[in-house]
Order: structure tokens, then sequence, then C-alpha cells
């Protein structure tokens, strides 16, 4: 059973999808069960994934890791949401970019995830 806001991937095509209804169904893609991601909350190894939330002037900015993630062409954030209850806000990211994302009127008390290219799904 799919549930909502779980994130799923073929390993054949690399489609990813994002569920926004709950459904009985089995998520399927090129003949194959799709992968479920279960986010990481605790850094492993030298890049660090876990989303960092800081109050700004403006709402939240959340940062990718405590030292800033590399945003290279093969290895980069893909994107950064925020939840509050049934509020989603997402920001997609291309390599080159800063590891962070700015999210305006938003209130502190928010949580976090991000989508490495590599690394997959991480949450604070």
């Amino acid at each position: 059973m799919a549930k909502k806001q779980e994130i799923y991937k073929c390993d054949i095509c690399g489609n990813i999808v994002e569920v926004l209804h709950s459904g009985d169904g089995q998520l399927v893609c090129c003949g194959e069960d799709m992968k479920l991601f279960e986010a990481k909350t605790a850094d492993e190894g030298k890049e660090k994934h876990v989303p960092v939330i800081e109050p700004s002037g403006e709402g939240v900015t959340v940062k990718v890791g405590s030292n800033p993630h590399p945003m290279e062409e093969k290895h980069y954030i893909e994107w950064i949401e925020i939840t509050d209850g049934d509020i989603v806000c997402k920001q997609y990211l291309k390599p080159g970019q800063s590891p962070e994302a700015i999210f305006k009127s938003i209130k502190t008390g928010v949580t976090a995830r991000e989508y490495c290219n590599v690394h997959g799904l991480w949450k604070s």
C-alpha cells in the first residue's frame, strides 16, 4: 500500500514518484515494483545530507548538511521540501546552485527533507 508523501524510484529507468493520495495498489514501473525510499536521518561519511532548518527574517532557510553538500553535475541535491501539516512546499535545485532553499512566510516548527541524486532521501 502506497502512503501519502512516500517517494518511490524505478531501478530500471530512474523514474521517481511521490504519492499524492494513498491507495491499496503496488507502484510498478518498467514491469517491476518500484523501490520505496526510507528517509535517512543521520549523516554518514564525509558528505552531509541531513537538512538544517534556520529561521530567517523572511521565513525559514533550509540548508543541506552542516557542511555544504556538493552541487556537481554527477552529484547534487535535486530538491528540498518543507512540510507543516498538510502544507508542503518544494524547491527544485540544479548543479552549480547553492544547496539551500528559502521558504518565505513559513513559520518555524516545520520538518524538512531533501533528495540527493546519489545518496537518496534525507529528513530532519
